[in-house]
């Protein structure tokens, strides 16, 4: 298990290469390894901008025969106030395209996401092989 501080920008990038390299490890395709990424980076940059910082843990997990990566992104932030909302294309508070959240959603097999307001979130993703 790997925890990686998300406090500054360049966190993104070691997030999104932690992840990247634990797939390598485990086997998994090109084109999973990517959509882990991709997911990954996604996710610890609105832990970062919108949860104004928080950790990533990253570890690999096994059900039955069944093994993939597992990320958690907590933080302490706002929280989100409408979770059916923000997990809608094109929703966004920040002005952007509003693709984040339900891009991860397709690009991994498994997503939860606990938020309360004032309180913070945490954001479970699981890709399997």
């Amino acid at each position: 298990m790997q925890i990686i501080p998300i406090q500054e920008e360049y966190d993104v990038v070691k997030a999104r290469q932690a992840a990247r390299n634990l797939a390598g490890e485990l086997g998994f395709s090109m084109i999973n390894k990517t959509r882990v990424a991709t997911a990954v980076s996604e996710l610890a940059r609105n832990t970062l901008v919108h949860g104004l910082g928080g950790t990533m843990r990253l570890e690999s997990v096994t059900k039955g025969s069944r093994w993939g990566i597992l990320c958690v992104f907590e933080d302490k932030g706002p929280g989100i106030a409408d979770i059916p909302a923000a997990m809608g294309e094109g929703f966004s508070t920040s002005g952007t395209l509003g693709q984040g959240l339900p891009g991860a959603r397709r690009l991994m097999d498994e997503m939860d996401i606990q938020s309360e307001e004032g309180v913070g979130t945490c954001i479970e993703v699981i890709k399997w092989s």
